[in-house]
């Protein structure tokens, strides 16, 4: 599956109204003050681009999961906020979406001006794709650009239904995902190595099914793992484990066998008698879980094992925890895999969610050659389907 999809390079954007779809989903504290602006920080190479051209940029996000209409505590303002500080110019607000207000603010735009318009979930039609809403939105513009790679899974009015009625194209970070995860799934760099973690099977089936065609060597840990381990007939004590899924882990096991891929799992544990931080704790064999203990975390021989794995990769895709990544005492495994995924020197993709809170909070970042900016988006990718706010766009 290769996305060749046209970006905002490809298109001549002078003088023309460019409504572009960006994730500026951010967390506020009680105050409505943004906590962490790394997702305004990474749409800025698109608005900038956008405004450097002379284009009229009318910019288009959701943010938390507001009920019904509008609701202070939702609205993208301080987030207009932020962006002119960012962009050092003045970025105008409008008080609705598809009303009066952001047409009036729309119109009057000139080139090289920034508008941004009101959370487009104070909308109910925008999840259901509703296509007269798409439309009343597309009337602002000339060009539609996505550059919301978090949302592009899923098929709203502004991620996909406006492709219907303007020309699409894709902004720079929707660009690079496409780019590294696409690159990384047709045509690795090898040995490819594919850590997938997290609590359960079931959310992951799809992944392991995909990659199991395309990796050298499968590690599993977090959760799913001991539905793995005990697929193999092994006790998991009191661990999370999905006795549905015993014969889709055994299968997976084969697969992997007649593929020639190297399929690893813990071959120690961290467990510990209760599901908290304190709980008492010690490490054993994966294969010699006590009745009245969960494994919690992958203990020592099996970081040295994945670590050993990774320091040989040349492209390495990163998805889900080691363990019970927000109790300290359990985090070690999934820290020191992002540590050895950091050092490997190997083209790194890390998935969102707790692996890219990993790499982040320990530093790592710099040293990742990406980190996905969709936590389900990723994941689809990676199972290779097809992300419909990236199939509406134009082919090269």
């Amino acid at each position: 599956m290769s996305y060749n999809k046209k970006s905002i390079e490809d298109i001549d954007v002078k003088g023309k109204k460019v409504i572009v779809r960006v994730d500026f989903n951010v967390p506020l504290d009680a105050n409505k003050n943004i906590t962490d602006d790394k997702r305004i920080v990474g749409a800025l190479p698109t608005i900038k681009y956008l405004v450097d051209k002379g284009a009229k940029t009318i910019l288009v996000s959701h943010l938390g999961r507001p009920k019904n209409g509008f609701e202070d505590k939702f609205s993208m303002k301080p987030t207009a906020v932020r962006l002119s500080e960012l962009l050092g110019k003045p970025v105008v607000m409008a008080s609705d979406v598809i009303g009066e207000d952001a047409k009036a603010k729309a119109a009057a735009l000139k080139d090289g001006e920034v508008l941004m318009l009101e959370n487009v979930r104070f909308h109910k039609e925008e999840e259901k794709n509703d296509p007269a809403f798409a439309k009343e939105l597309s009337t602002l513009a000339e060009i539609y650009v996505n550059d919301a790679f978090g949302t592009a899974h899923r098929a709203h009015a502004s991620t996909a239904g406006l492709a219907d009625y303007l020309p699409a194209v894709c902004g720079y970070l929707i660009q690079k995902e496409i780019d590294i995860m696409g690159k990384a799934l047709s045509n690795p760099a090898r040995p490819f190595v594919a850590i997938l973690g997290g609590a359960k099977v079931s959310d992951k089936i799809a992944v392991i099914e995909n990659l199991i065609d395309k990796v050298d060597t499968l590690i599993i840990g977090g959760g799913m793992a001991y539905t793995f381990i005990k697929a193999q007939g092994n006790n998991v004590g009191k661990s999370i484990c999905e006795v549905d899924k015993l014969d889709l882990a055994k299968s997976l096991l084969e697969k992997a066998e007649k593929k020639g891929v190297k399929l690893l799992l813990p071959v120690d544990n961290k467990v510990g008698k209760e599901f908290n931080n304190d709980t008492e704790s010690s490490i054993v064999c994966s294969t010699q879980i006590p009745d009245d203990t969960m494994g919690l975390d992958i203990g020592p021989k099996s970081i040295e094992l994945f670590s050993n794995v990774l320091k040989d990769a040349k492209t390495v895709v990163w998805n889900g925890p080691m363990g019970v990544f927000e109790f300290t005492n359990f985090a070690i495994g999934t820290k020191e895999i992002a540590k050895a995924v950091a050092e490997s020197g190997a083209i790194s993709i890390v998935g969102g969610g707790d692996s890219a809170a990993a790499v982040e909070q320990l530093g790592y970042a710099e040293k990742i050659t990406h980190i996905s900016t969709g936590g389900g988006a990723s994941l689809e990718f990676l199972e290779g389907k097809v992300l419909p706010g990236i199939d509406v766009l134009l082919d090269k």
